[in-house]
């Protein structure tokens, strides 16, 4: 029997330690699901394991990509899944982890089969959007499929401002003819382990406060000095998140540093809700407050 530990849990909470340590305890690989960490031109932003902490164990997914890659979480999956077959001949147990709700639910459950969208449809999306900005992939998507914008404007409004996304259901409306939802809920495909998920928690107010520090060491570890590389590209989709976005404003001269900074401790905490919302409504999950000492998580394990 396979068993794939799955660690989650808002950002900053710990889930990077937790994983490096039972890694080494269970002498097997780390899988990476965090979807900001892929990218190989953002390292300080995204909070990238330490060159030390990378030493630690064996990663998979972690810069791999180039932010001019596209990238899907169907791509991902495909990709997951194949790197898991191959570990799994090695070890029967395996570690993943990351705060990519959706990215940690198409390995565990297997994602919707959409078809192939040539590659000008996604070029004139990526023009009209440049042109005419959200507003436009919001309207499309309410021309091409009512149903699901209705769906995301009642469940999940935050999802109608991620351009990605957006751009995504667009294009999948105009390139097969059909609407974005027709390809939801199909068949799952079958995997070949047994999760066991590890939910981290903490207090609201503690866990705000480390997310707070967390940026205070990113300002200090050169954070600005990244974003500046980056600002010749910030319309490339990559970049159009947390941590990014608000310098690009400081830069422009639309705030001050110091705003800047503030705005990213309160977009980071917002996003952090938004992550334990996804979280809590995962079925099966052992929910353990991250500062629980170790042989306490292993013996809730079972293994």
């Amino acid at each position: 029997m396979n068993y794939l530990i799955t660690i989650i849990g808002p950002t900053a909470i710990g889930k990077t330690s937790l994983s490096i340590a039972l890694a080494q305890h269970f002498g097997c690989d780390i899988i990476s699901c965090d979807s900001r960490q892929f990218y190989k031109e953002m390292k300080i932003g995204t909070a990238v394991p330490t060159d030390e902490e990378l030493a630690g164990a064996a990663h998979h997914f972690i810069q791999n990509k180039s932010i001019f890659d596209t990238y899907t979480v169907g791509d991902f999956e495909k990709e997951a899944i194949a790197t898991l077959d191959t570990l799994f001949l090695k070890n029967n147990i395996q570690i993943m982890v990351g705060g990519s709700g959706l990215y940690v639910d198409a390995v565990l459950k297997g994602f919707d089969d959409f078809p192939d969208i040539d590659s000008s449809v996604r070029e004139q999306i990526n023009a009209d959007f440049d042109a005419h900005g959200i507003e436009f992939l919001q309207q499309k998507l309410q021309e091409l499929d009512l149903e699901y914008y209705t769906k995301l404007q009642n469940e999940n409004p935050q999802t109608l401002q991620n351009p990605q996304r957006m751009k995504r259901f667009v294009e999948v409306c105009t390139g097969s003819g059909k609407p974005y939802s027709t390809f939801l809920n199909q068949k799952k495909n079958k995997r070949n382990f047994t999760p066991i998920i590890i939910g981290l928690e903490a207090d609201r107010d503690l866990m705000y406060e480390r997310i707070n520090r967390r940026v205070d060491i990113m300002v200090q570890e050169g954070l600005l000095q990244e974003v500046e590389t980056l600002l010749p590209y910030r319309k490339v989709n990559a970049l159009q998140t947390v941590g990014y976005r608000e310098l690009f404003d400081y830069y422009d001269g639309i705030v001050s540093l110091e705003q800047a900074v503030e705005h990213i401790k309160m977009n980071t905490r917002r996003f952090a809700k938004r992550q334990m919302t996804w979280f809590k409504r995962t079925e099966n999950v052992i929910w353990i407050n991250f500062q629980e000492n170790f042989e306490t998580i292993l013996n809730k394990l079972h293994l």
